[in-house]
């Protein structure tokens, strides 16, 4: 935890930029779900933050469980933490959603800290919003196994191009920044496992891409199998005021 705070103090302004992004996908996800999710569920605030505190805390978890990948540079690892999150905001909403993708960083930080300078730990929940945010949204305005389908694919394809442009934009460049490390020098990381990696955007372009769309697909389908399964446990004692669906 120390150790922790003190990479806070020295990334001060790169996390207020955190809290500003945090905040506005916060107030996107309540615009979005006041103007534009129809019949919206509701439950008491007990059953809101047991819920969302349970799914925030399974995707932390999950978080911890990083698989390397053949593909990318070891920076990139692959984690399924998206899961319980999607889950979490297909029964709960947009943003419960947004606020399970922040707490479940945070709880990761608390549990292993941050390698990135908080890079990484930012780019997880910006770009995992990109991904649950429009999957949410397609699937509450008219719930069915088509629109958790369909959001689930536009929710991958925007994930992946946000991430990549994000990437290559804001994320590489400031992750050299803050590590005073030179960009070939992260180029030449991807390099060493793919010899057609030879600049910040042919990183992107056959690393970030296929890292979002594996996640994406993977997420998705075990989303796809796994939500009207449990979907009766969760709602046995709802205490929605609609029929449910």
């Amino acid at each position: 935890m120390e150790k922790l705070l003190q990479s806070a103090k020295e990334n001060l302004g790169f996390l207020l930029v955190c809290a500003a992004v945090f905040a506005g996908l916060f107030l996107l996800a309540w615009l979005f779900e006041r103007l534009l999710v129809k019949n919206r569920k509701k439950f008491s605030d007990t059953h809101y933050i047991a819920y969302t505190a349970i799914f925030s805390t399974m995707a932390a978890v999950l978080m911890l469980l990083e698989i390397p990948l053949f593909f990318a540079p070891g920076f990139y690892k692959l984690d399924l933490s998206e899961l319980p999150v999607m889950i979490c905001t297909f029964y709960l909403g947009p943003v419960a959603g947004v606020v399970s993708e922040f707490i479940k960083v945070f709880l990761k930080l608390i549990f292993k800290g941050t390698s990135t300078a908080f890079v990484g730990d930012f780019a997880n929940f910006a770009v995992g919003c990109t991904f649950v945010l429009p999957a949410s949204i397609l699937y509450h305005a008219k719930p069915s196994r088509k629109s958790a389908l369909l959001g689930m694919v536009v929710g991958t394809l925007v994930m992946t191009v946000f991430g990549s442009a994000f990437n290559a934009l804001y994320l590489i460049p400031k992750f050299a920044q803050l590590f005073h490390m030179e960009l070939e020098k992260i180029v030449g990381m991807g390099t060493a496992v793919n010899g057609h990696i030879t600049s910040v955007y042919t990183l992107v372009l056959y690393a970030v891409v296929p890292f979002n769309l594996l996640k994406g697909i993977l997420v998705s389908a075990l989303t796809f199998l796994l939500y009207k399964r449990i979907s009766p446990l969760m709602h046995k004692g709802d205490a929605r005021k609609q029929q449910r669906h």
